[in-house]
């Protein structure tokens, strides 16, 4: 059986063939290369009742040093990209923390994504406010509070696996190859489920100015 082919991105090969290479000087600049998206999945999924007690920051810097430790075992078999590698690891450690402040307390999974490698799943609340931003005036508060809890309802009604699909490709902004790796399934039940979680928003957000494509991920 010949050598496992290497699923990740040219820079990111480049740096990850410096470090096995011995080039330690290059690890920070890989985390830099994929933070951003990392730091923006630990918001996302961060319980709202951790606010002010857990900074995503710290979340990622103990994940970081769990990925240096396990690089050397990643560098010999990379079945999956970094990214993808590093984001299980910083779910795990959101999850551990989730569990150390919250224990009995945490949100009731019965309608998420259960995925043993993965993160905590978004809320529906959070994933609304992200969708709706701020309204820009005091006078439009209400009609985005109506427009925040209908939307809440509408992904509360989503299949699980549609929402998170969701979460995945339009708040966390991953590759749909990215997002299939994620949930374990095909490339085309990502589209598909991603293709309908936005319908069923479509017609809420149509009322909002801008529409779908005016809401920031």
């Amino acid at each position: 059986m010949g050598p496992v082919p290497d699923p990740n991105d040219p820079s990111t090969r480049d740096l990850l063939s410096r470090l096995a290479a011995g080039d330690h000087a290059g690890w920070p600049d890989l985390l830099h290369v994929h933070h951003a998206r990392l730091r923006r999945m630990v918001a996302l999924r961060l319980d709202a009742r951790l606010y002010g007690r857990v900074d995503p920051s710290d979340v990622l810097q103990d994940a970081y040093l769990h990925a240096a430790r396990g690089l050397p075992d990643y560098l010999k078999n990379p079945e999956v990209p970094f990214f993808v590698w590093l984001r299980r690891l910083a779910g795990h450690r959101l999850g551990r923390v989730h569990r150390e402040h919250l224990g009995a307390r945490m949100r009731d999974a019965g309608r998420e994504v259960s995925l043993d490698r993965g993160p905590p799943a978004a809320s529906s609340e959070a994933m609304a406010a992200r969708l709706l931003g701020r309204a820009p005036r005091p006078s439009e508060e209400a009609v985005r509070a109506e427009l925040c809890r209908r939307v809440q309802d509408a992904l509360n009604d989503m299949e699980p696996m549609d929402r998170e699909v969701l979460a995945l490709r339009h708040f966390e902004q991953l590759t749909r190859s990215e997002a299939a790796l994620v949930l374990e399934i095909t490339e085309a039940a990502v589209a598909k489920r991603y293709l309908r979680a936005l319908a069923k928003l479509k017609a809420i957000l149509e009322q909002y100015p801008g529409g779908l494509e005016g809401l920031r991920p």
